[in-house]
């Protein structure tokens, strides 16, 4: 029994698309036919790719393990079919975290597809957590995220450093002074990211390193309802300081220093053998040298 491209791409599909019905309808396969095919696969390969929970296929181990050389294959057969093989183009998949997407991703993007306008970009949202799922199922190609994280899978490579910043309302008492100590902190609410996003992460920690307790008053996935939540005097607020400047420029905000350590690195996420994918390493390149600031 061989192992065919076609059962490696229904692999690879199932593993992006988490559904046979999906990477089935993507390959032109029948329901049937994209089942016997990856249960052949499985077969051949002496080990089972995904492990049914309910309706779901959850990727197995081996099956994370065995994705990266199945998508060398892929990025091999893609190669193969530009028109040009010194034209770089082709889907650019792409998850960050809130931040990065919102206030750095979109100047970068126009620059890179300005460079390579054979180049499609996708662009995914979400916390960290997030990204490194779509990563490790294949959903993406590169991830760019705000907080620390380890991945037996994955390779994290610092980028650009950020800087968070705890802010209040304009009439907030603590407004006039502009500073904030370590009593303070434990003594008002706070309105802040949701667990799994790398702004909380580092908020957490630097209140843990500092020794404290907050009251936190409500947990909100988006900054602008964070921005928001403040200015209405539901609490202190702690972002990326990327996030708050044009309220802190209208003084619709209020720049408050405290006593934590607050600062932080943007990391790249990929996967260890993404030196395979030309374009994706082109992109690695292309951002390790732009500033988002130029």
């Amino acid at each position: 029994m061989s192992i065919s491209i076609k059962k490696l791409q229904l692999f690879e599909a199932t593993a992006r698309l988490g559904k046979l019905t999906k990477a089935a309808s993507e390959l032109s396969l029948s329901q049937s036919a994209a089942s016997q095919a990856l249960k052949e696969l499985e077969e051949s390969l002496g080990y089972p790719l995904f492990e049914r929970v309910g309706r779901d296929l959850l990727i197995t181990e081996n099956g994370l393990k065995s994705l990266p050389k199945v998508r060398q294959i892929a990025d091999l057969l893609d190669s193969l079919k530009l028109a040009n093989l010194n034209t770089m183009s082709g889907v650019l998949r792409i998850v960050a975290s809130a931040t990065i997407a919102t206030y750095l991703l979109p100047k970068l993007i126009a620059k890179f597809v300005k460079l390579y306008p054979e180049v499609v970009p996708e662009i995914h949202i979400g916390n960290t957590q997030m990204v490194i799922d779509y990563l490790a199922k294949g959903k993406a190609s590169i991830g760019l995220i705000e907080g620390p994280v380890v991945h037996k899978h994955l390779q994290i490579t610092p980028w650009q450093q950020d800087k968070l910043q705890i802010f209040c309302p304009i009439d907030h008492p603590l407004a006039k002074k502009g500073v904030i100590n370590l009593e303070q902190l434990q003594q008002h609410a706070w309105v802040l990211r949701e667990h799994g996003s790398g702004t909380r992460a580092i908020f957490d920690a630097a209140i843990e390193q500092a020794g404290a307790q907050i009251n936190l008053g409500i947990e909100l996935t988006r900054q602008g309802a964070i921005k928001e939540s403040v200015k209405a005097g539901l609490g202190l607020g702690c972002l990326s300081q990327l996030t708050i400047t044009e309220e802190l420029k209208n003084g619709s905000l209020v720049a408050l220093k405290s006593p934590l350590n607050l600062s932080r690195r943007f990391s790249l996420v990929t996967h260890k053998d993404s030196h395979h994918n030309l374009l994706v390493q082109k992109f690695i390149d292309y951002l390790t040298k732009e500033s988002p600031n130029k």
